[in-house]
């Protein structure tokens, strides 16, 4: 009978649900944690197999609990394709649990052979009911795969030592899934209906859950105690940075510094820094992050170990890649170095592998290039010095790569020529109103999206003594606007 049946009674449907109201809570509990794990498997930084395939188990496995229940059976008016495809939904439900079993790390080297064979038995007798109808011979074949499988999955997950606390709990949670599975299924091929596999299914979610929030905290923990590693090394990495650049009578520098993570692989220092002479240093380790970091504090080390060197930027650059080749784990340096001399006017300038040293004078932008090869990667790697005059009111601009390459929403880089006319446009500002107006500027372009660490120095050149300074000192760190 089913609800058009003018036999069937309220008292009947009212008596069906009742012994279904369970099993219809448990099916849809059971797909709206399989929906949301989908999503999570899916949504993290890196697709989680394992989360996937107990999502599509437990989707299956809700959906499988509902098409058993005698209350869509009063709904649904009766025939061979419903009785045919609730037989499907028994065989095709533990494909997906197999598969999870095999990367939840349950079965031995062998289980991927094992669950593809599963898989094609198991498929075969969906095809089978779809093609000859609902056979008891078919059900019973497939009762006794799962049995036979079920036996199989616990000797493997009992023949692997485990010393992992969590899955030592959810292997117990698989055991008692397994058993109320075996009893359902011995049952069934001897010709009784039992219905008692969902409780153990309950179990085995539960624990899962038990396991995944308990990960979930050490997660958190884990990643706390990283958040605060680096804020500590940060902090360190800002205390290699020098101070603000003193008062000068010829130099007037601002220096601005916004690393794309906690930590960055950017670095400048003042190697030379009174009232005649000005040494300014800036440098860029590849990569990001923590690595970049450390690589970066050991520019620090070598700039200073050749401090002695510091009014000749061809011989300092040759001495920090001495220093820094063999100990860079294969990281490598772009770095240029501009020596000032207001006695004698001049300049002098190297770079290895970095981009050109910009110079304004008189509402024109100079590139002032003279590289060699990287810093850190090759012994034999030669530097030469490039001599200018200066001229009173001269800038200079000294950056990283990070703000030639900063893209904007359509994927359109920065470049050279954009900075150019920042430079000119801001050529009546002082330098750290110049500098602030740059980096606002790339921050505009690029829609607040950084996808590399960002420095620049600015340095402002007067021959005559001046006894203000426009903006006084130079501050350190990051300045975004």
């Amino acid at each position: 009978m089913y609800v058009g049946d003018p036999q069937l009674t309220a008292s009947q449907v009212l008596r069906t649900f009742h012994h279904d109201e369970l099993y219809l809570f448990l099916g849809a509990a059971f797909t709206a944690v399989g929906l949301v794990s989908i999503a999570f498997a899916f949504l993290g930084r890196k697709f989680d197999a394992m989360l996937f395939w107990l999502a599509l188990f437990a989707i299956f496995y809700g959906q499988r609990l509902w098409l058993q229940l005698g209350l869509l059976a009063l709904i649904i008016p009766p025939s061979h394709f419903f009785d045919d495809l609730r037989a499907i939904g028994n065989y095709l439900v533990p494909i997906p649990g197999f598969f999870y079993f095999e990367a939840a790390g349950f079965l031995g080297r062998s289980g991927r052979k094992i669950i593809l064979a599963l898989t094609a038995v198991f498929l075969g007798l969906a095809v089978a009911t779809m093609v000859f109808g609902l056979r008891p011979a078919i059900q019973t074949t497939n009762n006794l795969v799962v049995i036979a499988s079920l036996f199989a999955l616990i000797i493997q997950s009992l023949t692997r030592k485990q010393t992992d606390r969590d899955f030592v709990i959810a292997r117990r949670g698989l055991f008692v899934f397994v058993l109320f599975a075996l009893f359902d299924n011995i049952g069934g091929a001897l010709g009784h209906r039992v219905f008692i596999e969902p409780i153990g299914f309950t179990i085995f979610l539960s624990i899962l859950g038990y396991v995944a929030a308990k990960r979930g905290l050490q997660r958190d923990q884990q990643f706390s105690e990283l958040q605060k590693e680096l804020d500590i090394a940060r902090r360190i990495q800002t205390s290699i940075l020098p101070p603000a650049y003193p008062q000068s009578a010829h130099f007037h520098v601002a220096a601005r510094y916004v690393p794309m993570t906690a930590v960055a692989g950017d670095f400048y220092d003042f190697l030379v820094a009174d009232q005649t002479q000005a040494g300014l240093l800036i440098a860029d380790v590849s990569g990001h992050g923590v690595p970049a970091a450390l690589i970066a504090s050991m520019v620090k080390l070598a700039a200073t170990s050749q401090r002695a060197n510091a009014a000749d930027p061809a011989l300092l650059l040759a001495g920090m890649n001495s220093v820094l080749c063999g100990n860079t784990q294969d990281q490598f340096v772009t770095a240029a170095y501009v020596y000032l001399d207001a006695a004698s006017s001049t300049l002098r300038y190297s770079a290895a592998a970095h981009p050109p040293m910009l110079l304004l004078r008189e509402g024109s932008v100079i590139e002032l290039t003279e590289n060699g090869l990287m810093l850190a990667a090759f012994t034999f790697a030669t530097y030469t010095t490039a001599e200018h005059a200066l001229q009173s009111n001269d800038r200079l601009l000294l950056y990283t790569d990070g703000i030639l390459e900063a893209t904007n929403a359509q994927g359109e880089e920065f470049g050279s020529g954009r900075l150019h006319t920042l430079l000119k446009e801001a050529a009546g500002l002082s330098a750290e109103a110049a500098a602030a107006s740059i980096l606002s500027s790339l921050e505009r372009w690029s829609s607040k999206s950084q996808n590399d660490d960002l420095t620049l120095l600015v340095c402002d050149y007067f021959s005559g003594k001046r006894s203000v300074l426009p903006d006084g000192p130079t501050t350190r760190g990051a300045v975004t606007s």
